[in-house]
């Protein structure tokens, strides 16, 4: 039984997920209403003041950002923990499968999961804001899907990994829901607090360079400031800045730990880490 078996039998499995889909109309829903607002008072939204196409990528950014560590959590955290509690991987296992293809089966099964819900949200979204607008950018629309959707892909694999780490669907809703909480809601607050106390507790007004860096070890950060990076004229045409406290020119920006460029390598890097944590725990572990 191969990998892309497993990611097969694992995606029809978890497609069938009602949690999801009921997220995905929400997040469909909060995409219309609030494209239809950024187009209608776009003042509201954009530091230039006026809705375009790019303006909406970036806003959309925003809300994807939230989306996917959400969809992630409720489609990946049970992926391996809950077949280890139930029993069922050991049926699993008695196929001709190793341990390394059924988690690398489920890695590519929940992203794939994942990136269906996504697709189905930003085509709805992005089209009717497309429509409102009157103009499209093909290419920048195409690019922002694509990464996007790799996004998506490294969360999956994020919380996959996670989920390999234990055979309790309980230990499991805690990392998974702990590292969105650490990662995705106070992170940010990290750097600046240190900035604080450093300062003699009291905000400077500017901050060191490695504030950014930092910053971006939240994944969804480095997916915000990657977006900037991989389409410099739209985050131009759109009037985003981007910088943990310091000022960032989306085009030219030295040295490159402080450049758009560097969420690129954070994105890899939560690739990479949970992949082979989960693959350490998983393969050495008593299922």
């Amino acid at each position: 039984m191969s990998v892309l078996a497993v990611a097969a039998k694992d995606y029809r499995d978890a497609v069938q997920s009602r949690a999801l889909w009921a997220l995905v109309v929400a997040f469909v829903g909060v995409l219309l209403i609030t494209t239809y607002a950024y187009v209608e008072l776009p003042e509201m939204f954009g530091p230039t003041g006026e809705a375009t196409f790019s303006g909406l990528i970036f806003f959309t950014t925003g809300i994807t950002g939230l989306f996917i560590p959400l969809a992630a959590i409720i489609v990946c955290f049970k992926a391996l923990a809950g077949e280890r509690e139930l029993g069922s991987i050991k049926i699993l296992l008695s196929l001709p499968v190793t341990r390394s293809n059924i988690l690398f089966g489920k890695v590519l099964g929940r992203a794939a999961v994942l990136a269906t819900g996504v697709a189905v949200g930003l085509v709805i979204g992005l089209g009717f804001g497309a429509i409102l607008l009157g103009s499209v950018a093909i290419p920048t629309l195409i690019l922002f899907v694509v990464l996007s959707l790799l996004f998506a892909g490294i969360y999956a694999t994020i919380m996959v990994g996670l989920s390999a780490t234990t055979g309790s669907t309980t230990r499991a809703t805690t990392l998974a829901v702990g590292f969105f909480v650490v990662f995705e809601l106070i992170w940010d607050m990290v750097p600046l607090g240190v900035v604080y106390v450093l300062n003699g507790f009291s905000m400077p007004s500017s901050f060191p360079d490695w504030v950014f860096l930092v910053t971006q070890l939240s994944p969804a950060t480095a997916y915000f400031t990657s977006v900037v990076a991989l389409l410099p004229e739209a985050a131009v045409d759109a009037g985003v800045a981007v910088g943990g406290g310091i000022e960032v020119d989306p085009v030219e920006a030295e040295p490159f730990y402080v450049t758009p460029e560097a969420g690129f390598f954070f994105l890899a890097l939560w690739f990479v880490v949970p992949l082979a944590l989960g693959y350490y725990q998983f393969t050495r572990s008593d299922v």
